[in-house]
């Protein structure tokens, strides 16, 4: 929820739950299903092969090119995991994390150790972690309490140090140090004093750019000269343009500066600018979407190739070399393929792809034998399982704009694989987080077990949503709950009118943005869905805004804008108006609420408050609450027991399959505060005490 795509690469991630949420055009694209077999035949999947530790994820092989490495389960626990690159089997465990799971790692440029972070109970306080490759034990290296660390800059060109952003002084802002890998001792580089919003450095580890936010909402970059910020802006960009434009790194030379930029155009192009003359040139660009990642050459950083993202991911090549190594590809693997880690020679990419309808899986690619080798399945449990393909297709919301989605489908429901079900099926309204962020064609663990259980399940990207231009993000400007809500009806109802569903059968559901979104489909319009799942959804926007973390300061002022500003009564008014806690007393359907207790951006007062104005109504809801959790749960058992007790409330709902609870409520830390009776199976399965 609220995650920002920050333009300086941050060290942690944020926990998305989701990645993961009218007409339709030709160019819906499905993949071809097998025949399918009859209702009865179609076994019901464990959920715990959905949400449990994956077998191993994360594949990457070091700079130098002599190892690989993978986070996998020890003990029960996410990992980090190593094993020279020509004999994966003497893998050996780096790291014994026997209670937050590992998630994010990444190779040290030496290639003598491998970097990750971890928080304390989803707290996001994310700390930086060292190990070395030879063996020993993790060291902590950055030893402070309430301090999230940034990666400010990693080079291929000073492979003894990286550069650090840390706010253990202030927690607003990040003072910049440069960080020894071999003794672990840290240098103060700049003081951020001045209220900085970011910082951007060369491949000599050299600040070079800092960015500063303006009370507009914009963003002003200044350039930075031995390690002192020049007082007059190199660039401004408007606040229309902040969450599309953005420095993407220097060439090697440090004399041009590749941007994303959307300024004068609508969808992000790649443009490089020339630091000496000033000029600059539009490298890649698409009309539908915004310029994705891109391969540039680890020598001179000369642009190789770009992704796009509009319906699907596409790479688009410009170098001839790296042309016929993706043409290659396309024909050699089963599945569209993101590059994840490549050597300092370039010689050997590390691939995961995705099929959609099996597990994904990972592959070696050494690109002058052009030979591929297997690596791993990240789930090899569900390797033949009755998964379903996805659909891409183009919605029309009631003004005419365009919302890519994404339909999944019951096995048994489409057997000839029309991409049309038999006949109208339940279906959930899976809604993404952010809201500036976006769902995607591709394996979804959400809609593969809802559509096991016998639901059509659709995903809108919803005006707001990011990659689709800076004008598709305005226009969900000051629209939380209604025209970013009117499009979720309007996808509703083209499902309802191409025989998908009926309007009876619709459940809404969603994590972050997507659990305000469900609050607000029961309250703003509460026959609207036939019930609604909130996990970590903000119910009073004012105290939400109220309770951002001290980290995003930096652009306050854009949240302001983009939702409402409480420091004038006619922003206060709005975000009342926008606030489903105002219409806790209209709430008729079933509801469930999932918590994390130490979620920093959606505090759990956001979940108290409206249970507790239900509660005094006497309007039935189920509220679960997790005490080790964050912005989402990321322990298995956690997320096995939610999801254990949300496909029974389903069930209840829509008349859907469900596995029984049975102990995953035991095995987790879930804390059932309210309404045990109202979801089947939970107060039985609940241990004395919770």
């Amino acid at each position: 929820m609220l995650h920002r795509a920050l333009r300086a690469a941050t060290l942690a991630a944020s926990a998305a739950l989701f990645t993961a949420l009218p007409h339709v055009s030709a160019q819906a694209q499905s993949a071809a299903p097998a025949a399918s077999p009859a209702p009865a035949q179609v076994p019901l999947i464990e959920r715990a092969r959905f949400f449990g530790n994956p077998s191993k994820v994360a594949g990457r092989i070091s700079p130098d090119g002599r190892w690989l490495s993978w986070i996998a389960p020890r003990d029960g626990v996410l990992n980090i995991w190593v094993a020279p690159v020509n004999q994966p089997e003497q893998a050996r465990a780096l790291t014994a994390e026997t209670s937050r799971p590992i998630r994010s790692y990444f190779w040290a440029p030496d290639s003598q150790r491998i970097l990750f972070i971890n928080d304390k109970g989803g707290d996001e306080n994310f700390l930086l972690y060292g190990v070395p490759v030879a063996g020993g034990e993790p060291r902590l290296l950055t030893p402070f309490e309430k301090t999230r660390v940034q990666i400010v800059k990693i080079s291929r060109e000073r492979q003894d140090r990286i550069l650090l952003g840390i706010n253990n002084r202030d927690p607003r802002w990040h003072d910049i140090y440069s960080l020894d890998l071999a003794s672990g001792q840290l240098s103060l580089v700049l003081r951020n004093e001045q209220g900085w919003a970011g910082f951007h450095a060369d491949e000599q580890l050299v600040l070079r750019l800092a960015e500063k936010s303006r009370p507009d909402g914009g963003t002003d970059y200044h350039r930075v000269k031995d390690n002192q910020v020049d007082a007059t802006a190199l660039s401004s960009v408007s606040m229309e343009d902040s969450t599309t434009t953005g420095p993407r790194g220097f060439t090697p030379d440090g004399r041009t500066l590749y941007w994303t930029d959307s300024r004068g155009r609508n969808t992000a192009a790649l443009v490089a600018q020339d630091l000496v003359t000033g000029s600059t040139r539009v490298v890649a660009e698409d009309p539908r979407a915004d310029i994705g990642s891109v391969l540039t050459d680890l020598r001179d950083g000369r642009v190789l190739a770009w992704q796009v993202n509009y319906l699907t991911e596409e790479y688009v090549a410009k170098d001839p070399a790296v042309a016929a190594d993706l043409a290659y590809l396309r024909g050699a693997l089963k599945g569209s393929f993101t590059l994840t880690a490549r050597t300092n020679a370039d010689d050997r990419w590390v691939l995961a792809v995705d099929p959609v309808t099996a597990p994904s899986y990972t592959v070696l690619f050494d690109r002058q034998a052009r030979r591929l080798t297997p690596l791993f399945v990240s789930r090899p449990e569900l390797d033949g399982a009755p998964l379903v393909p996805m659909q891409a297709l183009e919605l029309k919301a009631r003004d005419g704009l365009t919302m890519v989605s994404y339909l999944s489908l019951p096995k048994d429901a489409d057997p000839p694989g029309s991409g049309r079900p038999a006949k109208p099926v339940p279906m959930v309204l899976l809604v993404h987080g952010g809201p500036w962020a976006r769902d995607d064609h591709g394996y979804n663990s959400y809609h593969q077990w809802l559509a096991n259980r016998g639901y059509a399940v659709l995903s809108v990207n919803f005006r707001g949503s990011t990659g689709f231009g800076k004008a598709f993000v305005s226009a969900g400007d000051l629209q939380w709950g209604r025209r970013m809500h009117d499009d979720l009806l309007d996808a509703v109802d083209w499902a309802v009118k191409n025989g998908i569903t009926t309007r009876e059968q619709v459940a809404i559901m969603g994590g972050s943005y997507g659990g305000y979104a469900t609050l607000a489909g029961l309250t703003v319009t509460p026959t609207a869905f036939a019930c609604g799942v909130d996990i970590v959804g903000p119910s009073n926007l004012f105290t939400l805004l109220e309770s951002i973390p001290p980290y995003w300061e930096s652009f306050r002022q854009q949240l302001y804008r983009r939702m409402g500003d409480p420091t004038t009564e006619a922003g206060k008014a709005l975000l009342k108006e926008r606030s489903p806690l105002t219409y806790a007393d209209r709430i008729v359907r079933p509801l469930l609420i999932g918590q994390g207790a130490n979620d920093p951006r959606v505090n759990v007062r956001e979940s108290d408050q409206i249970v507790q104005a239900m509660a005094e109504r006497n309007i039935p809801v189920t509220y679960v609450l997790f005490p080790d959790e964050g912005h989402g749960f990321a322990r298995p058992v956690n997320a096995i027991a939610f999801n254990a007790v949300t496909e029974n409330f389903l069930a209840r709902c829509l008349g859907g399959r469900a596995e029984p609870i049975g102990d995953t409520l035991k095995a987790s830390t879930a804390q059932v505060k309210h309404g045990a009776a109202y979801t089947p199976g939970v107060a039985q399965a609940l241990p004395a005490g919770r």
